[in-house]
């Protein structure tokens, strides 16, 4: 007699429903279905993905606006020259270096041995950097990293000498 192929499951969510397991392998079979009958069912599962994605979404978007804000705050308190590049990626590129740049202060002047002068020798080529990209390549980097970062910056990546630009 062979092993069944066909399971009816009824779902946590209450519903019942034929589960064709027959691409599974015979001993997995049972042990599948009692494990599907501990979800929901695909309907109600669809719709609870998609009832998260949308506050996710908006949760996401929120918590950009608000970082994007406070890189903007920030580059305009410590007079960071805008960033050049693609349009889309200017606002990931302004996070991206003020979340780098202010783990590497932390990590080097308020938990480190640096001094304000080296901060502010650090600071002036920071400012040099304005191609939005080479900020979002680094943003998983360490802030402890960000001198050395900066000194293997290219000339593609240095910003214009045209004030006026």
């Amino acid at each position: 007699m062979a092993v069944r192929t066909s399971f009816e499951v009824v779902h946590s969510c209450g519903h019942t429903q034929l589960h064709d397991l027959s691409d599974r392998p015979a001993d997995k079979r049972a042990s599948f279905a009692r494990w599907l009958a501990s979800k929901d069912c695909t309907d109600c599962w669809k719709a609870a993905r998609d009832n998260d994605s949308a506050s996710k979404e908006e949760w996401l978007a929120a918590r950009r606006a608000a970082e994007q804000q406070a890189a903007a705050d920030w580059a305009a308190q410590f007079e960071m020259p805008p960033l050049e590049g693609p349009e889309k990626a200017l606002d990931w590129g302004e996070r991206s270096r003020h979340q780098l740049v202010t783990a590497a202060y932390t990590a080097l002047v308020t938990e480190g041995t640096w001094d304000e002068a080296d901060w502010a020798a650090l600071e002036e080529k920071i400012r040099t950097i304005s191609r939005a990209g080479w900020w979002i390549d680094q943003r998983d980097a360490e802030g402890t990293d960000l001198p050395e970062l900066l000194d293997a910056a290219t000339e593609a990546d240095l910003g214009t000498e045209n004030p006026f630009r």
